[in-house]
């Protein structure tokens, strides 16, 4: 079988991530476009896949104009710029991969929908969390009956106070208006993984939730603008030169985080001169942020099951937690061990899935892994089943979400 013709529009964190995949699958695969309008990040793509000239653009518009010459797209650009490449390389027949958000509104991802089940390609939201063999395991435990019938869920989801302050207090998702809301950008995949295992649509939504802390009245007396010039520094925990110096650079770690503020080569001097010019470097109470930095969603399902969401930066960052209560026992997750208490015997089973650390960006699990390989091989083989969530329960999660912003923003209850 011949390799997956692959191009790639927008060659950022994400984009970069799956181009590797990509190198260390060639017989599965082969990146042989990229459009992306930062020279540096456009290079590394088109070099390392030796893309002739006339595949490497700066814009996915420029791609999308000429006669296609791949097989698949993945479309890795910034959240508000999903919509148009997904729609316009949909109808030019490409298959497609989309990062996750689909887009920021709901009607843009039902124009996604309706614009990919009318082309007729295989569709992929990166809702990575369903590709684990942890959650592989959980779900197959569930759907067995090892606890009985589901009465409740409860998800935790521990963003961790470092990465809340480099990626939505600093960072490209900080401000709705720029990116969306924090459950759409952070956990449309946590409530998308919670549909997957209750198995049931969910039929209304409440939440509460709010950015209560990273904010200019809550900014320590004596405080700078940036922590390079700042007299609270060595007390902060937010410091730019805890999190990005003393932790990681000076530790040897040079990738993410770190290697989002320079491109290229990570150096003391580069991160230096980041942090005291770039957005990296503001004190995290006068940032121009405005997405929540704690929230909790409660949803109820259509067989009366319940299920609790909590997403809170003021935690040590690690895997997501879940506990998951039913008739006849229950289960604890925490992304690599299952623990079932079974009502009958009184009796714990540890299950160890030993989940890979080969993912692209860390943090999942494998799943980003999972992924590709899931949506490589539906594209091969022309089966779309081989994706674990298609176009139409994508939007149904997405719906959820809205739903549950919605009911923040409106203190209700609200029905999907």
């Amino acid at each position: 079988m011949k390799p997956v013709k692959i191009v790639i529009a927008g060659a950022g964190g994400r984009g970069q991530g799956y181009a590797r995949y990509v190198a260390e699958h060639t017989d599965d695969a082969q990146v042989v476009g990229v459009a992306e309008p930062i020279d540096y990040r456009r290079r590394v793509v088109a070099d390392a896949h030796h893309i002739p000239p006339g595949h490497v653009f700066t814009d996915w518009k420029d791609m999308a104009r000429v006669p296609k010459f791949a097989d698949a797209v993945l479309i890795c650009t910034q959240d508000a710029m999903h919509a148009e490449p997904a729609v316009a390389f949909a109808k030019k027949g490409y298959h497609l991969l989309l990062e996750k958000p689909m887009a920021p509104t709901a009607d843009d991802c039902k124009r996604i929908v309706r614009a990919v089940k009318k082309a007729g390609v295989i569709f992929a939201v990166c809702h990575v969390l369903r590709y684990t063999r942890y959650t592989q395991q959980l779900k197959a435990l569930v759907t067995s009956g090892a606890v009985g019938e589901v009465m409740s869920l409860d998800h935790l989801e521990p963003v961790g106070y470092w990465h809340q302050a480099h990626a939505f207090v600093r960072g490209h998702w900080r401000n709705e208006t720029e990116s969306s809301p924090m459950l759409l950008s952070k956990s449309c995949h946590d409530l998308d993984w919670i549909r997957y295992i209750m198995g049931t649509k969910c039929t209304s939504v409440s939440s509460f939730g709010s950015l209560r802390h990273f904010r200019r009245d809550q900014k320590p007396k004596g405080a700078g603008k940036r922590c390079t010039q700042c007299k609270v520094e060595p007390t902060c925990p937010y410091s730019t030169l805890k999190i990005y110096l003393r932790d990681r650079f000076e530790k040897g770690a040079t990738g993410w985080p770190v290697g989002t503020l320079v491109d290229g080569e990570v150096t003391r001097e580069k991160l230096t001169k980041a942090l005291r010019t770039g957005p990296y470097g503001r004190c995290v109470y006068a940032c121009d942020n405005d997405v929540v930095d704690h929230q909790v969603v409660n949803m109820l399902f259509e067989n009366e099951a319940t299920a609790s969401f909590t997403m809170t930066a003021f935690n040590r960052a690690r895997s997501r937690e879940t506990r998951i209560f039913g008739t006849r026992g229950e289960l604890f997750g925490n992304g690599s061990v299952i623990r079932h208490f079974d009502f009958l015997t009184d009796e714990t089973k540890e299950i160890d899935t030993r989940a890979s650390a080969g993912d692209i960006t860390g943090g999942h699990g494998g799943g980003d892994e999972g992924l590709m390989h899931g949506f490589i091989e539906a594209v091969a083989a022309g089966d779309a089943t081989k994706v674990l969530s298609g176009p139409d329960e994508t939007l149904e999660t997405h719906l959820m979400v809205f739903a549950a912003e919605e009911a923040r923003r409106k203190n209700r209850v609200v029905n999907l």
